[in-house]
């Protein structure tokens, strides 16, 4: 069985030293840092230290983080680490981004996620920030959610540390279907993070939950037109919960109705004859002149997929009813 999983593209940030008063700093870091370099660095990592120098801090770092060599170092500082999840709460916005930004950059890397997770305070950090409809940084929080479940062993700690924080699949989906939830932020990486829980059977149970509706939710955003990182998390999911045959005839009932859903955004402006648009569903019939077909490569190869998983199905329940249904698609 495989199942679809995002992660996002890193941030690379570095700016030039031009501050004499730095020169000192730029001169240390330039190459990977001694012991007793690394320890001084360390130290202008704290809340209580001068936000300039502070500052200076936190955009090495960065800068650092930005590539493969960078990470590998700051794998064996997990100081450092530690010392970025405490400066998340610093009252200077321009040093909280830096942080989320080394932070994205390092969940971008698969070797760092046991060294992140391994701090007990940083993914309840970062649901509590998420959770917050004020934070103006809950977009960095989603990219790194989405980062960490990436793959299996790490979303399953991610999903764990929901249950201990009591946070429930159904305030997630809420927060990602509430518009304007939060107004700081798009959340747009909901989508993804949703994608990648979906590789657990916990979260494909919840979605599919014929009492909750969870799925009749998220089927609009796969024409979600503002966002095609929310409009491929909603396509990622529903591929990877196509991958239980078991709900199939449910999803192509008319309770869910899924196929216009996944036909829809393939379809593109070309003229059918009135016979090959009564062959389509009622959704698909008489398209206007305007329509436009999926732009991703990506998205449209999800929603292939999942329309090849659903169709063997729908296939057989035709079958059964001796009905031969007929689907026109122009590529």
């Amino acid at each position: 069985m495989s199942f679809q999983n995002t992660d996002v593209r890193i941030y690379q940030h570095g700016k030039a030293h031009e501050d004499d008063i730095w020169i000192t700093i730029f001169l240390l870091t330039t190459n990977m840092l001694s012991e007793v370099e690394a320890k001084e660095l360390l130290s202008f990592l704290t809340l209580d230290t001068r936000p300039d120098v502070k500052g200076q801090a936190t955009e090495y770092i960065l800068g650092l983080s930005g590539n493969r060599d960078g990470c590998r170092y700051l794998q064996t500082k997990p100081d450092f680490l530690k010392a970025l999840v405490t400066l998340t709460t610093d009252p200077s916005i321009a040093i909280v981004k830096d942080c989320y930004h080394s932070l994205i950059n390092l969940s971008a890397d698969e070797t760092m996620h046991q060294s992140l997770i391994k701090d007990s305070d940083f993914l309840p950090m970062l649901f509590k920030n998420l959770l917050d409809p004020e934070f103006m940084f809950a977009d960095r929080i989603c990219t790194i959610l989405t980062n960490l479940s990436r793959h299996v062993k790490t979303c399953k700690e991610v999903f764990k540390a929901m249950q201990e924080q009591e946070i429930g699949l159904a305030q997630i989906v809420d927060i990602f279907c509430t518009e304007g939830y939060n107004n700081q932020a798009s959340l747009h990486y909901l989508g993804p993070l949703l994608s990648n829980l979906t590789q657990l059977p916990e979260t494909r149970h919840f979605i599919l939950d014929k009492e909750r509706c969870v799925v009749q939710r998220l089927l609009p955003y796969t024409q979600y037109q503002a966002s095609t990182i929310r409009r491929g998390g909603v396509i990622g999911t529903l591929r990877n919960c196509c991958f239980d045959h078991a709900h199939h005839e449910w999803l192509l009932s008319d309770a869910v109705d899924i196929l216009p859903f996944l036909l829809l955004p393939l379809a593109g402006p070309e003229e059918l004859s009135d016979e090959e648009n009564e062959g389509l569903p009622v959704d698909l019939q008489y398209l206007p002149e305007d329509k436009e077909r999926e732009e991703d490569p990506d998205i449209r190869k999800m929603l292939i997929e999942t329309m090849i998983l659903v169709c063997v199905t729908w296939s057989q329940c035709h079958a059964s009813t001796n009905t031969q249904p007929s689907v026109s698609l122009n590529h």
